[in-house]
């Protein structure tokens, strides 16, 4: 009797509705190895890595060897992030860096005062920023970035940025690499082939890739699975690396668990020919340099720093199975510490499909106030769903700086006061991310003016019509407060 065969869907609840066999989703064509944190080594030609050491005096099939160490030398063990890389030129065969002559809408130094950049102590947000018309000319992935805004500055290793990237055409004999810090990159629209020193990344909608500070790739549009064109986020990190949280008393599994982060296997290009440039992204300017051979020439490698890719859709939803709502760091994906250990720098949050089964509860966020600011995204789903405006559509975003009173006030969140509660399915079809950092940003002309993306700066008075004064009404308080010769 012949097996069912089930559609490929992680939207509607759970990777685990596919059913699949495979780690990948259907589209992605690449074989990858399991485990956030492991050692991890491979070879496109079996032999290509030494046995036994780091460098040989001759290395096999007279490969080069290359160390690129992530943290320094002397960094505790459990912090040290270096590789070994064998590949047919060292990356220092190349010209000399000149800048380059078209420079991109990135910025890098978030200092206060500025006379370029804002500061926003309300709520802000989005609608979906566009993506170019290929009629307008080709657009990659260097010349397609676009900062919102960050904190900080690369240059002494503290701060973030969040950018928008948006394109349409691919990198061809181009290489980036970023010398600032690490990008996490989040797909929203279309798919993305990326080529890495490692390796090769397949991304898509609902997965993330995390390429580290110092290693070169390349980002090709998949244009079959991509007839809009390609949009995504990059939260850039610097003097810090992404962790998983820890997971105290929930045990040892739940939340993203390690062994679902997939790494690239070894992949030589023998494909290309002729000139490369790779375009160098340093204090936010770009520097090229040019070389003629590929740069993805590695046949083998081994180590510990290496990009890699995990789907939301796996991701472990913990909640009350009683009474109040729980706070949203239950969510945590991924988190980059600060220098201090009780304020993360950023916490990267996923709101997907979920049961909700709290009793006696107003089950949606309470309204509050953070001292962490929180920038939200939609990946896929309903516009106006999710947010904390009438805005929030499906690659554009929201924001609140830290303690800015926020909340949801829609009709169906006040009805929720109201409503019998039953265990319920939320959030189906949907997905949604959040950023929370101990930082408050500042945000660039480009965020509030040129994208023309800016649908709405602070909620409109009406919106809080739905939660009017009701204590004032309450004929039982006004009694107390009677009796007390407060009323």
């Amino acid at each position: 009797m012949g097996s069912i065969e089930v559609p490929f869907n992680t939207r509607t609840f759970h990777w685990t509705d596919a059913q699949s066999k495979k780690a990948t989703r259907p589209e992605d064509p690449y074989n990858y190895l399991h485990g956030f944190g492991n050692e991890h080594q491979s070879e496109f030609i079996s032999g290509a890595l030494p046995v036994g050491q780091n460098s040989p005096q001759m290395c096999p099939y007279g490969l080069y060897a290359e160390q690129i160490t992530g943290t320094s030398f002397a960094a505790s063990r459990a912090a040290s992030m270096r590789n070994f890389l064998y590949r047919r030129r060292p990356a220092c065969v190349h010209t000399d860096y000149r800048k380059a002559t078209v420079q991109p809408r990135i910025s890098s130094t978030f200092m206060s005062p500025s006379e370029t950049l804002r500061d926003i102590p309300s709520q802000v947000s989005w609608k979906a920023f566009p993506i170019p018309a290929k009629s307008d000319g080709p657009v990659d992935f260097p010349s397609g970035i676009r900062t919102l805004g960050g904190s900080g500055q690369p240059g002494i290793r503290e701060g973030l940025a969040y950018h928008i990237f948006a394109i349409n055409s691919s990198m061809t004999n181009k290489a980036f690499v970023n010398l600032d810090g690490d990008f996490l990159i989040v797909a929203q629209e279309g798919h993305l082939d990326i080529t890495t020193e490692f390796g090769k990344i397949y991304l898509q909608a609902s997965e993330i890739c995390v390429i580290q500070q110092g290693l070169r790739f390349k980002i090709d549009v998949v244009e079959e699975n991509s007839p809009k064109g390609v949009r995504g986020y990059i939260i850039e990190t610097w003097g810090t690396k992404w962790e998983l949280p820890e997971l105290g008393p929930l045990g040892g599994f739940g939340l993203a668990n390690s062994r679902d982060f997939l790494f690239p296997t070894a992949d030589i290009d023998t494909v290309s020919t002729g000139q490369w440039t790779i375009v160098s992204k340093q204090g936010g300017v770009y520097f090229n340099i040019s070389q003629n051979h590929s740069p993805f020439d590695v046949v083998a490698w081994h180590g510990n720093y290496i990009p890699y890719k995990y789907d939301l859709t796996k991701f472990i939803y913990h909640n009350t199975v009683s009474v109040d709502h729980t706070d949203p760091c239950i969510n945590t994906v991924l988190t980059a510490k600060s220098r201090d250990l009780q304020a993360p720098l950023c916490d990267f949050l996923i709101f997907g499909p979920r049961w909700d089964t709290a009793e006696h509860t107003f089950r949606p966020p309470y309204f509050h106030r953070n001292c962490a600011s929180e920038f939200l995204a939609k990946i896929y789903g309903p516009e106006a769903t999710g947010g904390r405006s009438e805005i929030f559509a499906p690659g554009g975003a929201s924001y609140e700086a830290g303690f800015t009173p926020h909340g949801s006030a829609d009709p169906r969140t006040i009805g929720a006061m109201h409503m019998p509660l039953k265990p319920m399915r939320v959030g189906e079809n949907q997905l949604t991310f959040m950023l929370e950092s101990c930082r408050s940003l500042l945000f660039t002309q480009w965020a509030l003016e040129d994208s023309g993306a800016l649908a709405a700066e602070d909620i409109p008075d009406s919106m809080w019509d739905t939660v009017p004064d009701r204590f004032g009404k309450d004929e039982q308080a006004m009694k107390l407060l009677r009796a007390m010769g407060r009323a």
